[in-house]
């Protein structure tokens, strides 16, 4: 029978970084409908190639750094027949594929806010940076019990800081290290007139840009769920939390958005953010509300950097993850209070005190990391570079290859380049 439970829980998170790993498909395809045709393929090649390097990092360092333990010994000891220190059947294995999709959230979190005039592989030593070391510190100090973090919590104000998803942890660290880049970056070309006013540019492709969401929104279930870890801890509280919260979202964002396609469905994953941290503790009416206000926050704050602080973060992640995120956290002190319905464990202060270090520590790490990227090796594409799109510039092809070519009658194409003018191709 252990045998079994021990197999059972190796299939339980197995299936739940499966669930993670198919996320990642919606950050790309969320970016892909919201970036210009010129710069859709670099949004795919960035989001699958962010996921690898952050793997690696986090396997080699970043888990390490974030629970102690070190995966350099024999595959006898990983699968738990020889020692103690990992689990049977490779529990421990599967676990960090698990929390690996977590981490490799932040870099494709970032993504969507310096989309269009970052440097590709510049981009790449950042994802390395952020997920080998920055993200897992606060990982550890949250979810690791390490560096003294929960228990300063404790003794301040009588229980831990709760995430039991990473509404903080993930998402609102990965936002404010993407507003640090965006800042850093500035403004797309012509995004923005001499005398300030918006220019406006609208999505490539809605459906995209809905497929994205609505990919993002189905894994967000193991997302959640599967945070459990054990089969014996899994709550159907949290299925119904997060329900309940994207829903919420997308009718806040709905409203507050005049039927916007775009605010709609990232209404939906505003809400999924800010239940993640209390969808184990709060009521169902509880998450609703936490959707309803993570909704309507993202809208506003989306249209606030975009029209009146000039501040170019293209898919808004600041507004989705970074405030949304932090908003979540706070809320999980609010709505998990037994006095709202909540099943209680959790201190306000606490809540109030660990999203404002989440956010700082993200905001910090993301301006050394891509300060200091930016001073060595520069972070953004040239002018004429951005002018051709990132796809010409970085990848040499785009979207829709077929359609950049027209056959003549000497049985040559030509293939029409925005940076170098007309090629003739064999």
């Amino acid at each position: 029978m252990e045998t079994t439970k021990t197999g059972v829980d190796v299939l339980f998170v197995l299936l739940g970084a499966a669930m993670v790993l198919a996320m990642h498909a919606g950050f790309a395809f969320l970016e892909v409908g919201t970036v210009r045709k010129k710069n859709q393929v670099n949004a795919l090649v960035k989001i699958i190639s962010d996921f690898a390097i952050s793997t690696i990092a986090y396997f080699f360092v970043g888990y390490s750094v974030a629970y102690g333990t070190s995966f350099l010994v024999g595959a006898d000891v990983l699968v738990g027949k020889t020692g103690s220190s990992f689990g049977p059947q490779g529990y421990d294995l599967v676990k960090f594929f698990f929390l690996a999709t977590f981490a490799a959230a932040i870099p494709a979190i970032v993504s969507g806010g310096i989309a269009e005039r970052a440097k590709f592989n510049t981009q790449l030593m950042a994802t390395a940076i952020l997920v080998g070391l920055v993200y897992p510190i606060f990982e550890g100090m949250v979810w690791g019990t390490r560096f003294g973090f929960q228990d300063t919590m404790k003794a301040m104000f009588g229980l831990a800081f709760h995430d039991f998803a990473g509404s903080v942890v993930v998402h609102a660290v990965g936002g404010w290290i993407g507003l640090a880049a965006v800042l850093l970056l500035g403004a797309r070309l012509g995004r923005y007139r001499k005398n300030g006013k918006l220019v406006a540019v609208p999505p490539s492709n809605i459906p995209f840009l809905a497929l994205g969401a609505w990919i993002l929104s189905v894994g967000w279930f193991g997302f959640n769920v599967m945070s459990a870890q054990t089969i014996a801890d899994i709550s159907g509280l949290v299925a119904i939390n997060s329900l309940m919260a994207m829903v919420g979202g997308i009718v806040s964002a709905l409203v507050v958005g005049r039927n916007d396609p775009g605010f709609v469905h990232n209404g939906a994953l505003a809400g999924l953010v800010a239940v993640c941290a209390g969808s184990d503790v709060m009521h169902p009416i509880g998450a609703l509300a936490t959707g309803v206000m993570a909704g309507a926050i993202f809208v506003w704050l989306f249209n606030l950097c975009q029209n009146k602080l000039r501040l170019d973060d293209v898919l808004g992640v600041w507004a989705l993850h970074g405030m949304c995120g932090f908003m979540g956290g706070i809320a999980c002190g609010v709505f998990g209070q037994e006095s709202l319905g909540g099943l209680g464990g959790v201190s306000l202060m606490s809540q109030v005190v660990g999203s404002v270090t989440g956010a700082a520590f993200g905001l910090a790490g993301g301006l050394a990391v891509y300060g200091g990227l930016k001073l060595a090796f520069g972070i953004r594409l040239s002018d004429e570079e951005e002018f051709a799109g990132a796809d010409l510039s970085i990848h040499q092809i785009g979207a829709y290859p077929e359609e950049a070519t027209t056959m003549h009658d000497d049985g040559l194409a030509m293939s029409v380049h925005a940076s170098n003018g007309p090629k003739r191709v064999a």
